[in-house]
Protein backbone atom coordinates (compact mmCIF):
# COMPACT_ATOMS: atom_id res chain seq x y z
CA UNK A 1 0.00 0.00 0.00
CA UNK A 2 2.50 2.42 0.91
CA UNK A 3 4.03 2.22 -2.69
CA UNK A 4 0.73 3.06 -4.11
CA UNK A 5 0.81 5.99 -1.78
CA UNK A 6 4.21 7.16 -2.70
CA UNK A 7 3.53 6.12 -6.78
CA UNK A 8 0.33 9.05 -6.24
CA UNK A 9 1.78 11.51 -4.18
CA UNK A 10 5.17 11.46 -7.02
CA UNK A 11 2.54 12.16 -9.95
CA UNK A 12 0.67 14.40 -7.93
CA UNK A 13 4.03 16.42 -7.08
CA UNK A 14 4.99 16.47 -11.26
CA UNK A 15 1.67 17.96 -11.70
CA UNK A 16 1.84 20.62 -9.37
CA UNK A 17 5.38 21.74 -10.91
CA UNK A 18 4.09 21.29 -14.57
CA UNK A 19 1.07 22.91 -14.10
CA UNK A 20 3.31 26.19 -12.93
CA UNK A 21 5.93 25.99 -15.74
CA UNK A 22 2.98 25.17 -18.59
CA UNK A 23 1.21 28.77 -16.87
CA UNK A 24 4.78 30.31 -17.41
CA UNK A 25 5.19 28.84 -20.43
CA UNK A 26 1.94 29.88 -21.68
CA UNK A 27 2.63 33.41 -20.89
CA UNK A 28 5.61 33.68 -22.79
CA UNK A 29 4.10 31.60 -25.91
CA UNK A 30 1.03 34.54 -25.78
CA UNK A 31 3.68 37.54 -25.81
CA UNK A 32 5.52 35.51 -28.46
CA UNK A 33 8.89 34.57 -28.96
CA UNK A 34 10.55 37.94 -29.42
CA UNK A 35 9.08 39.62 -26.58
CA UNK A 36 10.44 36.87 -24.67
CA UNK A 37 14.02 36.94 -26.46
CA UNK A 38 13.77 41.03 -25.73
CA UNK A 39 13.29 40.39 -22.21
CA UNK A 40 16.23 37.92 -21.90
CA UNK A 41 18.21 40.33 -23.73
CA UNK A 42 17.35 43.24 -21.46
CA UNK A 43 18.26 40.74 -18.07
CA UNK A 44 21.42 39.59 -20.20
CA UNK A 45 20.73 35.98 -21.32
CA UNK A 46 22.99 34.94 -23.87
CA UNK A 47 21.60 34.16 -27.08
CA UNK A 48 18.14 35.32 -25.97
CA UNK A 49 16.26 34.08 -29.49
CA UNK A 50 17.51 30.41 -29.01
CA UNK A 51 16.88 31.10 -24.89
CA UNK A 52 13.22 31.88 -26.07
CA UNK A 53 12.37 29.14 -28.05
CA UNK A 54 13.93 26.39 -25.93
CA UNK A 55 12.14 27.94 -22.80
CA UNK A 56 8.58 28.19 -24.24
CA UNK A 57 8.95 24.54 -26.07
CA UNK A 58 10.67 23.88 -21.96
CA UNK A 59 7.69 24.91 -20.04
CA UNK A 60 4.97 24.11 -22.77
CA UNK A 61 5.35 20.82 -23.99
CA UNK A 62 8.28 19.89 -21.57
CA UNK A 63 5.25 20.22 -18.86
CA UNK A 64 2.87 18.07 -21.09
CA UNK A 65 5.60 15.09 -21.09
CA UNK A 66 6.41 15.89 -17.44
CA UNK A 67 2.87 15.34 -16.13
CA UNK A 68 2.88 11.95 -18.14
CA UNK A 69 6.11 11.03 -16.64
CA UNK A 70 7.75 11.02 -20.35
CA UNK A 71 11.47 11.36 -20.39
CA UNK A 72 11.76 12.57 -16.78
CA UNK A 73 15.63 13.29 -16.18
CA UNK A 74 15.62 15.18 -19.22
CA UNK A 75 12.71 17.40 -18.50
CA UNK A 76 14.11 17.55 -15.06
CA UNK A 77 17.48 19.02 -16.06
CA UNK A 78 15.71 21.40 -18.32
CA UNK A 79 13.49 22.85 -15.71
CA UNK A 80 16.58 23.53 -13.81
CA UNK A 81 18.51 25.03 -16.22
CA UNK A 82 15.41 27.06 -16.26
CA UNK A 83 15.37 28.12 -13.05
CA UNK A 84 19.70 28.86 -12.69
CA UNK A 85 18.73 31.11 -15.36
CA UNK A 86 16.16 32.75 -13.87
CA UNK A 87 17.62 32.61 -10.21
CA UNK A 88 20.99 34.03 -11.53
CA UNK A 89 20.17 36.92 -14.32
CA UNK A 90 16.31 38.22 -12.47
CA UNK A 91 15.96 37.02 -8.83
CA UNK A 92 19.19 36.42 -6.75
CA UNK A 93 19.95 40.38 -6.59
CA UNK A 94 16.49 40.43 -4.62
CA UNK A 95 17.24 37.86 -1.60
CA UNK A 96 15.41 34.37 -0.55
CA UNK A 97 12.31 36.06 0.20
CA UNK A 98 9.86 39.29 -0.13
CA UNK A 99 9.14 41.10 -3.68
CA UNK A 100 11.30 39.08 -6.41
CA UNK A 101 12.87 36.58 -4.49
CA UNK A 102 14.68 33.35 -5.50
CA UNK A 103 12.22 31.09 -2.84
CA UNK A 104 10.08 30.10 -6.09
CA UNK A 105 12.63 29.46 -8.47
CA UNK A 106 14.85 27.60 -6.27
CA UNK A 107 12.12 25.07 -5.09
CA UNK A 108 10.81 24.71 -8.75
CA UNK A 109 13.75 23.93 -10.15
CA UNK A 110 15.10 21.50 -7.10
CA UNK A 111 11.65 19.68 -6.99
CA UNK A 112 12.02 19.10 -10.64
CA UNK A 113 15.16 17.14 -10.22
CA UNK A 114 13.89 15.60 -7.49
CA UNK A 115 10.83 14.39 -9.62
CA UNK A 116 12.44 14.10 -12.48
CA UNK A 117 14.90 11.04 -11.36
CA UNK A 118 12.26 9.58 -9.13
CA UNK A 119 8.85 9.44 -10.69
CA UNK A 120 7.66 7.08 -9.83
CA UNK A 121 5.64 3.40 -11.00
CA UNK A 122 2.57 6.02 -12.59
CA UNK A 123 5.00 7.69 -15.14
CA UNK A 124 5.61 6.86 -19.19
CA UNK A 125 9.45 6.07 -18.21
CA UNK A 126 8.52 3.20 -15.57
CA UNK A 127 6.26 1.77 -18.36
CA UNK A 128 8.85 1.81 -21.33
CA UNK A 129 12.04 1.54 -19.67
CA UNK A 130 12.10 0.32 -16.19
CA UNK A 131 8.96 -2.13 -16.31
CA UNK A 132 11.28 -4.20 -18.25
CA UNK A 133 14.58 -3.78 -16.35
CA UNK A 134 12.63 -5.08 -13.49
CA UNK A 135 11.34 -7.70 -14.38
CA UNK A 136 14.82 -8.98 -15.50
CA UNK A 137 16.21 -8.20 -11.99
CA UNK A 138 15.20 -10.84 -9.08
CA UNK A 139 12.78 -9.60 -6.33
CA UNK A 140 15.85 -9.52 -3.52
CA UNK A 141 18.25 -7.30 -5.64
CA UNK A 142 15.59 -4.97 -6.59
CA UNK A 143 15.97 -2.44 -3.18
CA UNK A 144 19.69 -2.31 -4.17
CA UNK A 145 19.49 -1.14 -7.60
Amino acid sequence: MFARVKDVALLLGRIGVAVVFFAHGLQKWDGGVSATATMFDHVGIPLPTVAAVFVIVLEVLGSVAFVAGFLLPLIAIGYAVDMAGALISVHAQNGLTGNGGYELVLVLGLAALALGFNGGRLSLDHVLFWRKREARIPAGELETV
